[in-house]
């Protein structure tokens, strides 16, 4: 299907499943429509199943947003508990439109918790409670992770319940808009109809020696080699080592099931200029799982003792806190929990982790591939076939889900009726109709004007910006700190620290904030004589000033947030 009838399809409303090969446009297609939403006033909720492919679309994860997180079921209590949460209670019922992106690592249940949710918000029986629902991706990745011995017709999501009542209608995308003539789309075509021939396997030789330059990933389909090549690299690192432990608390039973379900390693060793992954979702702060960085230094910390500072790929800066995974009971009660640094080491990575990566450079070991798919899945990251150097692979690595092959032909045949029913087709009316349902504008000046607006701004909102928006709303709304760190599940450290960036980047008028000027002309005080005395033990790597010797100098004694909040007023 051309991406023109698929747009034609998804701007009357329809849901929509979005597939294709890689490089046939399906992220262009999506944004596409989401501008077209957007410049007429249509609430749109954009997803995905897993982080990475979230900062793709330039939005948060489907678990987040629907506040399943990673249950596989939800009481009625729960869903009740969700609906006391303000934020959650706003955007899922203002939602017209769900984009869910990469839907092939999403597990059946999950979108049938998805569905339970919406219909739940939206008091409607409807399939996800009666919006428009758009899933894209491509079932030839690899399925989601799921329990052991559980089969993959258990875990793909088009054979879920929720599925079959949404009644999808398919665009199957066929046009390659990949730049150049890559010799690596015909390969990963041919893996897709499964019609690899002698040519394609010599390509494929043929980059063991090649030069990818110096900066490459490397993937294995085994976490042992992974952890082999890590840590080989971490003892060639001459720097002291810091070592953070695992903190658990709770029935030793469920921490273990958390200790082999977490990607944080129990112990973990790390070194500045080591290559590290974050391992776990914080929009808020400003990372997501899978996310690449590199230790730049370590900082003292006051509740923590001594925390890494990384510095991600996009440049930002960060100083990691501990995260903390967790079971509850049906009450919210936590019975088990797992607290450690969300990172681990990267100089390579599984291929299960780098779905959703888009890499330049990659040396790939599919020797020992154990499941079909994944030899597409390492293969389908890079641009071309100069950046590939592949040091082996067997025989299952070509393979492909005989599962996910029959879907797939029965994709293709649902997408070509849908074309051949609706590629002449006049749907003006239906479009129309949709924007009014969804209570969007019609009116063309008013549309132009945001079409400008989208355009001047480039469309593209960060999840760290569009966490500090929600941040910049509550307190907006007149929420103390506190409660917005309690509404927003975050500590008010780091909400003082988003305040901090809306009023340096954003020009926020925080003064509603301010902490007294006895506190403020205290630590004013406080802070100039340290800054005079210049003792190297005051300060971070990064130059700015430690809050410990402040706290310690305040009589009566300051909190930590009380210090860090009146930092931000003094000049």
């Amino acid at each position: 299907m051309k991406q023109e009838t698929a747009l034609k399809l998804l701007k009357a409303g329809e849901n929509v499943f979005l597939t294709g090969s890689a490089g046939a446009g399906k992220t262009y297609t999506l944004n596409q429509y989401i501008n077209y939403l957007k410049a007429r006033k249509v609430t749109v909720a954009i997803t995905a199943s897993t982080g990475i492919a979230a900062t793709h679309m330039n939005g948060m994860t489907i678990h987040t947003w629907a506040g399943i997180g990673i249950k596989d079921a939800i009481s009625e209590d729960e869903l009740k508990r969700l609906k006391e949460r303000k934020y959650l209670k706003e955007h899922l019922e203002n939602a017209q439109v769900l984009i869910i992106d990469e839907i092939s690592m999403l597990h059946a249940k999950q979108l049938n918790l998805v569905n339970k949710v919406l219909k739940f918000f939206k008091e409607s029986d409807d399939a996800f409670g009666g919006i428009q629902v758009i899933v894209a991706g491509d079932f030839f990745q690899l399925p989601p992770v799921g329990r052991n011995g559980e089969r993959n017709r258990d875990k793909f999501c088009f054979m879920s319940e929720a599925w079959v009542e949404a009644k999808f209608r398919v665009c199957y995308l066929t046009e390659q808009h990949r730049q150049g003539n890559d010799y690596l789309n015909d390969i990963l075509n041919a893996i897709r109809a499964q019609q690899i021939n002698d040519n394609h396997i010599q390509a494929l030789q043929q980059t063991r020696s090649q030069d990818i330059g110096e900066t490459f990933t490397r993937l294995y389909t085994h976490n042992m080699d992974v952890d082999s090549i890590n840590f080989k690299h971490l003892n060639e690192i001459d720097q002291e080592s810091k070592q953070f432990d695992a903190q658990c608390d709770g029935n030793d039973k469920l921490i273990e099931t958390l200790k082999s379900s977490v990607r944080a390693p129990e112990t973990l060793t790390l070194k500045k200029n080591a290559k590290v992954m974050f391992v776990k979702n914080n929009f808020d702060v400003g990372y997501i799982n899978g996310s690449l960085g590199e230790v730049v230094g370590f900082e003292e910390d006051d509740e923590y003792g001594i925390l890494p500072k990384v510095k991600l790929t996009d440049g930002t800066t960060l100083v990691v806190e501990p995260e903390i995974w967790s079971v509850d009971n049906d009450d919210g009660k936590t019975i088990a929990s797992f607290q450690q640094i969300p990172l681990r080491l990267a100089w390579a990575i599984t291929i299960h982790k780098s779905q959703g990566m888009t890499l330049e450079a990659a040396e790939i070991n599919l020797s020992h591939t154990f499941e079909n798919g994944q030899g597409y899945v390492a293969l389908s990251r890079l641009k071309t076939l100069e950046g590939l150097r592949l040091l082996g692979f067997n025989e299952q690595a070509l393979e492909l889900d005989s599962l996910a092959i029959k879907a797939d032909k029965r994709f293709q045949e649902l997408s070509d009726e849908a074309e051949s029913n609706f590629i002449d087709t006049d749907l003006t009316l239906q479009h129309k109709a949709f924007i009014r349902h969804c209570g969007g504008t019609l009116n063309e000046t008013e549309i132009e004007r945001n079409e400008k607006k989208l355009a001047k701004s480039g469309t593209k909102q960060s999840f760290a910006t569009a966490t500090l928006d929600q941040t910049r709303e509550l307190f907006e709304d007149g929420y103390e700190i506190q409660d917005i760190a309690v509404e927003r599940g975050l500590t008010p450290a780091t909400i003082i620290n988003h305040l901090a960036r809306l009023q340096k980047e954003q020009g926020l008028d925080i003064s509603i904030a301010h902490p007294g000027e006895d506190v403020v002309e205290q630590v004013r005080k406080i802070y100039k004589r340290l800054n005079k005395r210049q003792d190297p033990a005051h300060y971070n790597d990064d130059g700015t000033i430690k809050l410990r010797p402040i706290v310690e100098l305040t009589s009566p004694r300051m909190g930590y947030d009380q210090v860090r909040l009146a930092l931000l007023f003094v000049e």
